[in-house]
């Protein structure tokens, strides 16, 4: 009957974090360049039941052997292992406004070992100096003309450094250079992810490597092929319709576990006060 309860409260939480993943996603359904958090959901190890017994074998000393009966499975439950961004490119929205950007991918090598799909990225300044990569071409330029993320995180050119303009007044070419007054004064930085999924999803729409090690530059990559849009925005990838389904979904699974675990409540009390009470 514990079993039951632990079992139960498994799926109860597992749901719970499968709703708020959603409902994340639904609150970022019109952030630019967000991606959408899909939910992987395991089932705990099955662990097989034996029940330990003895038989005795009538001898002169009197002779006992144990065995062990086999009872069954048991399953112990379910969680939510992770939480994965899926890559795949948003619409493009036009704004007309020179300062936003959109990523347009073209050709992307498929990774052979792990089956995903690669993706490019902006090289922004993370707070604590290290690279950042983000899908968020929202950008502005700050008090001291520096091109910034529309959090504050100052985007890199190619070579890892800050961009400074005279003016935001500039054009951004297909391939990312930045043309100010005819001539060019900077190549946006662009990552390149052979396995996207390796990355370490933060806040502000911002990824992270593992060990902070710097993603290969898109532009050298010969199997890579993507074009910068200006005036555009790469919109977020969540489905509105789906994920509410998906929502509902949940919510219906969390209510029919509780019902089980108020079911096997009743249960307990029962066996508690009822079961061998003396009249």
């Amino acid at each position: 009957m514990f079993r039951g309860f632990y079992t139960v409260a498994s799926g109860m939480l597992s749901q719970q974090r499968k709703t708020e993943m959603l409902t994340n996603n639904m609150s970022n359904a019109n952030t630019p360049g967000y991606k959408a958090d899909q939910a992987s959901m395991r089932a705990f190890p099955e662990m097989l039941l034996e029940r330990m017994d003895s038989t005795s074998i009538p001898t002169e000393k009197g002779l006992s052997l144990p065995f062990n009966q086999k009872v069954g499975p048991l399953n112990t439950g379910v969680y939510m292992q992770e939480a994965i961004p899926s890559f795949l490119q948003g619409d493009l929205q036009e704004t007309g406004r020179n300062l936003d950007i959109a990523l347009l991918d073209g050709s992307m090598p498929t990774n052979g070992e792990a089956g995903t799909i690669g993706s490019v990225f902006l090289t922004v300044e993370g707070a604590d100096g290290n690279p950042r990569y983000t899908r968020n071409g929202n950008l502005t330029v700050n008090g001291n003309g520096f091109l910034t993320s529309n959090s504050g995180f100052y985007i890199l050119d190619e070579n890892g450094e800050r961009i400074q303009l005279d003016s935001e007044q500039f054009t951004v070419g297909e391939k990312g250079q930045i043309v100010v007054d005819g001539r060019i004064v900077a190549s946006l930085g662009v990552g390149y992810s052979d396995n996207p999924n390796r990355l370490v999803k933060e806040g502000d729409g911002l990824f992270a490597t593992e060990g902070n090690e710097p993603l290969p530059n898109a532009y050298e990559e010969n199997d890579v092929s993507f074009t910068i849009k200006q005036g555009f925005l790469e919109r977020s990838n969540v489905d509105a319709s789906r994920t509410m389904t998906d929502m509902l979904s949940a919510y219906r699974a969390f209510e029919a576990n509780q019902k089980v675990l108020q079911a096997y409540d009743r249960s307990m009390e029962k066996a508690a006060n009822e079961i061998g009470r003396v009249n």
